[in-house]
Protein backbone atom coordinates (compact mmCIF):
# COMPACT_ATOMS: atom_id res chain seq x y z
CA UNK A 1 0.00 0.00 0.00
CA UNK A 2 1.93 3.18 -1.03
CA UNK A 3 1.05 6.67 -0.48
CA UNK A 4 -1.86 8.47 -2.00
CA UNK A 5 -1.42 11.05 -4.28
CA UNK A 6 -1.71 14.80 -3.14
CA UNK A 7 -4.62 16.05 -5.37
CA UNK A 8 -4.03 19.54 -4.43
CA UNK A 9 -2.46 21.63 -2.47
CA UNK A 10 -3.15 25.48 -0.71
CA UNK A 11 -1.15 27.89 1.28
CA UNK A 12 -0.88 27.22 4.91
CA UNK A 13 1.68 28.22 7.50
CA UNK A 14 4.65 26.47 8.08
CA UNK A 15 3.65 24.36 11.82
CA UNK A 16 6.07 23.69 14.63
CA UNK A 17 5.28 20.42 16.59
CA UNK A 18 4.69 22.82 19.75
CA UNK A 19 2.83 25.16 18.17
CA UNK A 20 -0.33 24.17 19.70
CA UNK A 21 -0.20 20.82 21.31
CA UNK A 22 -0.77 20.23 25.43
CA UNK A 23 2.51 18.61 26.69
CA UNK A 24 1.41 18.70 30.53
CA UNK A 25 0.69 22.11 30.72
CA UNK A 26 3.81 23.07 28.33
CA UNK A 27 4.42 23.80 24.83
CA UNK A 28 6.47 20.98 23.44
CA UNK A 29 9.58 21.84 22.16
CA UNK A 30 9.42 23.47 18.37
CA UNK A 31 9.99 20.90 15.63
CA UNK A 32 11.67 21.82 12.45
CA UNK A 33 9.31 23.96 10.32
CA UNK A 34 7.39 22.49 7.33
CA UNK A 35 4.13 22.56 5.03
CA UNK A 36 2.45 20.09 6.48
CA UNK A 37 -1.43 20.53 5.46
CA UNK A 38 -3.57 20.08 2.09
CA UNK A 39 -6.92 20.25 1.32
CA UNK A 40 -10.01 17.75 2.19
CA UNK A 41 -12.56 19.15 0.10
CA UNK A 42 -12.79 23.03 1.04
CA UNK A 43 -11.11 22.38 3.86
CA UNK A 44 -7.54 22.88 4.87
CA UNK A 45 -6.43 19.81 6.79
CA UNK A 46 -2.80 20.10 8.70
CA UNK A 47 -0.63 17.54 10.56
CA UNK A 48 0.64 18.77 13.59
CA UNK A 49 4.47 17.58 13.25
CA UNK A 50 6.60 17.10 10.18
CA UNK A 51 7.96 14.22 10.30
CA UNK A 52 7.95 11.50 7.29
CA UNK A 53 8.07 8.18 8.81
CA UNK A 54 4.75 6.91 11.16
CA UNK A 55 4.23 4.09 13.34
CA UNK A 56 1.25 3.26 14.85
CA UNK A 57 0.06 0.71 17.68
CA UNK A 58 -3.10 -0.42 17.31
CA UNK A 59 -4.95 -1.69 20.18
CA UNK A 60 -6.25 1.93 22.17
CA UNK A 61 -4.52 4.06 19.36
CA UNK A 62 -6.32 3.18 16.54
CA UNK A 63 -9.32 0.72 17.66
CA UNK A 64 -10.12 -1.02 20.73
CA UNK A 65 -12.00 -3.85 20.16
CA UNK A 66 -14.16 -4.55 16.77
CA UNK A 67 -14.60 -0.48 17.18
CA UNK A 68 -12.19 1.74 14.92
CA UNK A 69 -11.49 5.13 17.53
CA UNK A 70 -13.22 8.13 15.64
CA UNK A 71 -11.45 9.86 14.17
CA UNK A 72 -8.80 7.35 13.07
CA UNK A 73 -9.25 6.62 9.32
CA UNK A 74 -9.42 10.33 8.36
CA UNK A 75 -6.50 10.95 9.96
CA UNK A 76 -4.67 8.40 8.92
CA UNK A 77 -5.82 9.31 5.02
CA UNK A 78 -4.43 12.82 6.09
CA UNK A 79 -0.99 11.57 6.50
CA UNK A 80 -1.07 9.10 3.23
CA UNK A 81 -2.48 12.19 1.01
CA UNK A 82 0.26 14.30 2.48
CA UNK A 83 2.92 11.84 1.60
CA UNK A 84 3.57 10.46 4.94
CA UNK A 85 4.87 6.86 5.65
CA UNK A 86 2.77 5.01 7.48
CA UNK A 87 3.30 1.30 9.47
CA UNK A 88 1.21 -0.09 12.14
CA UNK A 89 2.82 -1.92 14.73
CA UNK A 90 1.30 -4.54 17.84
CA UNK A 91 2.83 -6.42 20.60
CA UNK A 92 -0.16 -8.46 20.40
CA UNK A 93 0.69 -11.71 18.85
CA UNK A 94 -3.02 -12.85 18.65
CA UNK A 95 -3.46 -12.55 15.09
CA UNK A 96 -1.51 -12.86 11.72
CA UNK A 97 -0.08 -9.63 10.17
CA UNK A 98 -2.72 -10.51 7.17
CA UNK A 99 -5.09 -10.82 9.73
CA UNK A 100 -4.70 -7.36 11.37
CA UNK A 101 -4.63 -6.14 7.65
CA UNK A 102 -7.77 -7.51 6.76
CA UNK A 103 -9.27 -6.01 10.05
CA UNK A 104 -7.67 -2.82 9.42
CA UNK A 105 -9.47 -2.45 6.01
CA UNK A 106 -12.87 -4.01 7.30
CA UNK A 107 -12.83 -1.10 9.78
CA UNK A 108 -12.08 1.66 7.05
CA UNK A 109 -8.07 1.93 7.03
CA UNK A 110 -6.84 0.24 3.87
CA UNK A 111 -3.96 -1.90 5.02
CA UNK A 112 -1.57 -4.57 3.77
CA UNK A 113 -0.06 -7.15 5.27
CA UNK A 114 3.07 -5.43 4.66
CA UNK A 115 2.26 -2.86 6.41
CA UNK A 116 1.69 -4.88 10.12
CA UNK A 117 4.75 -5.20 12.09
CA UNK A 118 3.66 -7.67 15.00
CA UNK A 119 5.57 -9.20 17.70
CA UNK A 120 5.45 -12.55 16.39
CA UNK A 121 7.04 -11.87 13.24
CA UNK A 122 9.64 -10.35 14.62
CA UNK A 123 10.57 -12.92 17.69
CA UNK A 124 10.88 -15.25 14.97
CA UNK A 125 13.18 -13.29 12.86
CA UNK A 126 15.30 -12.63 15.81
CA UNK A 127 15.14 -16.50 17.27
CA UNK A 128 16.73 -17.36 13.63
CA UNK A 129 19.46 -15.04 14.26
CA UNK A 130 20.30 -16.81 17.53
CA UNK A 131 19.50 -20.62 16.57
CA UNK A 132 17.78 -20.90 13.29
CA UNK A 133 15.77 -24.02 12.88
CA UNK A 134 15.85 -24.53 16.81
CA UNK A 135 13.12 -27.26 18.24
CA UNK A 136 10.73 -25.00 20.49
CA UNK A 137 7.82 -24.99 22.70
CA UNK A 138 5.37 -22.30 22.23
CA UNK A 139 2.87 -20.91 25.01
CA UNK A 140 0.88 -18.99 22.78
CA UNK A 141 -2.28 -19.33 20.30
CA UNK A 142 -2.01 -20.74 16.61
CA UNK A 143 -0.44 -17.59 14.87
CA UNK A 144 2.48 -17.17 16.55
CA UNK A 145 3.10 -21.15 16.13
CA UNK A 146 2.33 -20.09 12.13
CA UNK A 147 5.01 -17.73 12.64
CA UNK A 148 7.63 -19.98 14.20
CA UNK A 149 6.65 -22.81 11.58
CA UNK A 150 7.16 -20.29 8.89
CA UNK A 151 10.80 -19.38 9.96
CA UNK A 152 11.51 -23.00 10.01
CA UNK A 153 11.41 -23.45 13.69
CA UNK A 154 10.48 -27.30 14.70
CA UNK A 155 7.40 -26.36 16.83
CA UNK A 156 6.80 -29.39 19.18
CA UNK A 157 4.20 -30.47 21.99
CA UNK A 158 6.98 -31.31 24.72
CA UNK A 159 9.90 -30.20 26.72
CA UNK A 160 12.37 -31.37 24.21
CA UNK A 161 13.05 -28.67 23.18
CA UNK A 162 16.00 -25.49 23.39
CA UNK A 163 13.75 -22.36 23.56
CA UNK A 164 10.21 -22.17 25.51
CA UNK A 165 8.71 -19.49 23.66
CA UNK A 166 6.47 -17.25 25.63
CA UNK A 167 3.46 -14.90 24.27
CA UNK A 168 -0.34 -13.86 25.08
CA UNK A 169 -2.06 -16.94 25.51
CA UNK A 170 -5.65 -17.12 26.12
CA UNK A 171 -5.25 -21.02 26.26
CA UNK A 172 -2.62 -20.38 28.90
CA UNK A 173 -2.93 -23.63 31.75
CA UNK A 174 -1.29 -25.79 34.17
CA UNK A 175 -0.32 -28.02 31.75
CA UNK A 176 1.68 -25.54 29.19
CA UNK A 177 3.22 -24.41 32.30
CA UNK A 178 4.18 -27.57 33.86
CA UNK A 179 6.29 -28.44 30.07
CA UNK A 180 8.06 -25.15 30.45
CA UNK A 181 9.14 -25.74 33.34
CA UNK A 182 10.39 -29.54 32.19
CA UNK A 183 11.98 -27.31 29.05
CA UNK A 184 14.32 -25.52 31.64
CA UNK A 185 15.47 -28.04 33.71
CA UNK A 186 16.43 -29.90 30.42
CA UNK A 187 18.13 -26.26 29.74
CA UNK A 188 15.49 -24.93 27.18
CA UNK A 189 16.11 -20.90 27.21
CA UNK A 190 13.52 -18.48 27.37
CA UNK A 191 11.99 -16.16 25.23
CA UNK A 192 8.91 -13.75 25.13
CA UNK A 193 7.04 -11.62 22.61
CA UNK A 194 6.18 -8.43 24.32
CA UNK A 195 5.82 -7.20 28.35
CA UNK A 196 2.71 -6.05 28.26
CA UNK A 197 0.41 -6.61 31.77
CA UNK A 198 -2.52 -6.15 30.02
CA UNK A 199 -4.27 -5.96 26.63
CA UNK A 200 -7.07 -2.80 26.57
CA UNK A 201 -10.28 -3.71 24.88
CA UNK A 202 -13.75 -2.56 24.53
CA UNK A 203 -14.68 -2.08 28.37
CA UNK A 204 -11.94 -2.28 30.37
CA UNK A 205 -8.59 -5.18 29.60
CA UNK A 206 -7.64 -8.53 30.01
CA UNK A 207 -4.32 -9.91 31.30
CA UNK A 208 -1.27 -9.99 28.27
CA UNK A 209 1.74 -11.98 27.91
CA UNK A 210 3.24 -10.72 30.90
CA UNK A 211 1.03 -12.62 32.68
CA UNK A 212 2.30 -15.90 31.53
CA UNK A 213 6.51 -14.78 31.55
CA UNK A 214 5.30 -14.09 34.90
CA UNK A 215 4.22 -17.61 35.77
CA UNK A 216 6.99 -19.24 33.84
CA UNK A 217 9.76 -17.60 35.48
CA UNK A 218 8.20 -17.60 38.95
CA UNK A 219 8.31 -21.96 38.49
CA UNK A 220 11.39 -22.02 36.29
CA UNK A 221 13.48 -19.79 38.62
CA UNK A 222 15.12 -18.47 35.41
CA UNK A 223 14.68 -14.95 33.65
CA UNK A 224 13.46 -14.65 29.91
CA UNK A 225 16.38 -13.68 27.78
CA UNK A 226 14.86 -11.42 25.28
CA UNK A 227 11.63 -9.75 24.47
CA UNK A 228 11.39 -8.57 21.37
CA UNK A 229 8.22 -5.99 21.47
CA UNK A 230 7.83 -2.77 22.62
CA UNK A 231 9.94 -1.48 24.03
CA UNK A 232 12.66 -3.40 22.65
CA UNK A 233 14.62 -1.50 19.74
CA UNK A 234 14.69 -4.86 17.81
CA UNK A 235 10.65 -3.93 16.63
CA UNK A 236 10.99 -0.55 15.87
CA UNK A 237 14.51 -1.30 13.93
CA UNK A 238 12.26 -4.02 11.64
CA UNK A 239 9.60 -1.44 11.74
CA UNK A 240 11.68 2.01 10.31
CA UNK A 241 12.76 -0.91 8.17
CA UNK A 242 9.61 -1.14 6.98
CA UNK A 243 9.09 2.89 6.62
CA UNK A 244 12.30 3.30 4.82
CA UNK A 245 12.95 6.43 7.17
CA UNK A 246 15.33 7.35 9.53
CA UNK A 247 14.39 7.29 13.66
CA UNK A 248 15.35 11.12 13.77
CA UNK A 249 12.64 11.92 10.98
CA UNK A 250 9.45 9.46 12.27
CA UNK A 251 6.93 9.10 14.97
CA UNK A 252 5.51 6.44 17.11
CA UNK A 253 1.86 7.18 17.84
CA UNK A 254 0.57 4.92 21.05
CA UNK A 255 -1.30 4.59 24.51
CA UNK A 256 1.42 2.86 26.52
CA UNK A 257 3.93 4.78 28.46
CA UNK A 258 6.15 1.72 29.13
CA UNK A 259 5.78 0.62 25.73
CA UNK A 260 5.23 2.86 22.86
CA UNK A 261 6.69 6.26 24.05
CA UNK A 262 9.29 4.75 26.10
CA UNK A 263 10.03 2.11 22.43
CA UNK A 264 10.73 6.15 20.45
CA UNK A 265 12.55 7.92 23.50
CA UNK A 266 15.35 4.59 23.62
CA UNK A 267 15.43 5.27 19.28
CA UNK A 268 15.11 8.77 19.17
CA UNK A 269 11.57 9.03 17.49
CA UNK A 270 9.39 11.35 18.55
CA UNK A 271 6.39 10.19 20.27
CA UNK A 272 2.90 10.79 20.79
CA UNK A 273 0.83 9.42 23.84
CA UNK A 274 -2.87 9.16 22.63
CA UNK A 275 -5.29 8.64 26.06
CA UNK A 276 -7.97 6.24 24.19
CA UNK A 277 -6.01 3.13 25.78
CA UNK A 278 -5.00 2.33 29.36
CA UNK A 279 -3.06 5.79 29.65
CA UNK A 280 -4.63 8.27 32.21
CA UNK A 281 -4.23 12.01 31.71
CA UNK A 282 -2.81 12.39 35.47
CA UNK A 283 -0.62 9.07 35.37
CA UNK A 284 2.21 10.48 37.04
CA UNK A 285 4.84 8.78 35.03
CA UNK A 286 4.29 11.40 31.97
CA UNK A 287 5.65 13.90 34.10
CA UNK A 288 8.82 11.97 33.77
CA UNK A 289 8.94 10.25 30.55
CA UNK A 290 7.59 13.51 28.96
CA UNK A 291 6.05 12.41 25.35
CA UNK A 292 6.18 15.15 22.64
CA UNK A 293 2.36 15.10 22.49
CA UNK A 294 0.43 14.36 24.80
CA UNK A 295 -3.76 14.06 22.85
CA UNK A 296 -7.17 12.91 23.54
CA UNK A 297 -7.29 10.63 20.63
CA UNK A 298 -5.77 9.83 17.29
CA UNK A 299 -7.99 12.17 15.63
CA UNK A 300 -6.44 15.31 16.93
CA UNK A 301 -3.11 14.79 15.08
CA UNK A 302 -4.59 16.89 12.35
CA UNK A 303 -6.60 19.88 12.53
Amino acid sequence: MGSQPLAARSSCPALRGGDTARHHGTRTAPARRTRACHTRGDTVVAVRLPHRGWLFDLDGTVYLGEALIPGAAETLAALRADGRRVAFLSNKPLQTRADYAAKLTRLGVPAAAEDVINSSLVLARHLATLDPGAPVFAIGEPPLVAELRAHGFDVRPDHRVRWVVIAFDRTFDYAKLNTALQAVRQGARLIATNPDRTCPVEGGEIPDCAGMTAAVEAVTGTTVEVIVGKPSPIILEVALARLGVPAADSVIVGDRIETDIAAGKRLGLATVLVLTGVTRADDPRLAEIAPDLVLPSIRDLIR
